[in-house]
């Protein structure tokens, strides 16, 4: 049997599909992040009884080969907190742990911030690029935004409300008149939609912000005037969020910054 990815609703319980509704009925396990976030929405499903583990970055050594287990007989199903899962959380790693197992898996079509966000920006989509959260660090998120405007592409990023005002500050900083188009509180009730450079789009959002929000940066070319590339600081914040030298060195290479080779050898240099 596969292991079923299940999207779900970002907000609006309406946004379920009718397969989604079937996997979730069906299943004998469902895998979820955060299974207190699973629990109600199962609940508001009218979905009652079903056993729930929870798969997190903290506990995937010790349950992943037990859901793989289960999914090699039983109906599996694997969801996030809201959306497609696999996008900037965990179940990633789960969904690559089963191919390489050789565990089948079957993924619905459904929601997903990510790509709602880039639609409704207008902004060009034959080339994007996920982002997904910015570096925490203000000098980090500098050079990682300085990085990423050089592949010349729309780019698509997700932040906390805590944090989005210091990070369009930080974008102010490398590219203040950038085109951004920020959605906040998506397919709920009090979405909001913002588009402007970002500190125009800094100064409508709400005090205090609340919210999930996700943002896309459209095409921009850097002017010489803007903060250069730091190489080092670059592959280290790269390595410090978890990212493998062979995708770093990818990374930086598709932003113009050297040969791939060159790059990763100088990355496993970082390393040691």
């Amino acid at each position: 049997m596969p292991l079923t990815v299940v999207p779900t609703p970002l907000g609006n319980l309406g946004d379920i599909t009718h397969r989604a509704l079937e996997r979730l009925r069906d299943a004998e396990l469902i895998v979820a992040e955060d299974t207190r976030v699973a629990r109600k929405l199962l609940s508001a499903l009218a979905i009652e009884g079903k056993e729930l583990w929870s798969y997190r970055e903290q506990n995937a050594g010790a349950v992943t080969a037990g859901i793989l287990d289960r999914a090699r007989s039983q109906r599996v199903v694997l969801v996030t907190d809201a959306g497609m899962p696999g996008v900037s959380d965990p179940g990633n790693d789960l969904i690559a742990a089963a191919r390489d197992a050789g565990v089948a898996v079957d993924v619905l079509p459904g929601p997903s911030a990510a790509l709602g966000v880039a639609v409704l920006s207008g902004f060009p989509l034959r080339r994007f690029a996920f982002e997904g959260f910015p570096l925490r660090a203000s000098a980090a998120r500098r050079t990682q935004f300085t990085q990423s405007l050089l592949a010349g592409a729309t780019t698509i990023w997700f932040e906390s409300p805590q944090r989005i005002r210091a990070t369009l500050d930080d974008l102010v900083a490398v590219a203040p008149d950038a085109r951004v188009f920020l959605v906040r509180e998506y397919t709920k009730k009090f979405e909001q939609q913002l588009l402007g450079t970002p500190a125009q789009v800094a100064h409508a959002l709400p005090e205090p912000v609340r919210g999930e929000i996700a943002f896309a940066i459209a095409p921009y070319q850097a002017e010489a005037s803007h903060a250069p590339l730091d190489l080092d600081v670059a592959i280290d914040e790269l390595l410090a969020s978890g990212h493998r030298a062979t995708e770093i060195a990818r990374r930086l290479a598709r932003a113009g910054a050297g040969d791939r080779r060159d790059l990763y050898a100088r990355v496993n240099k970082r390393k040691q």
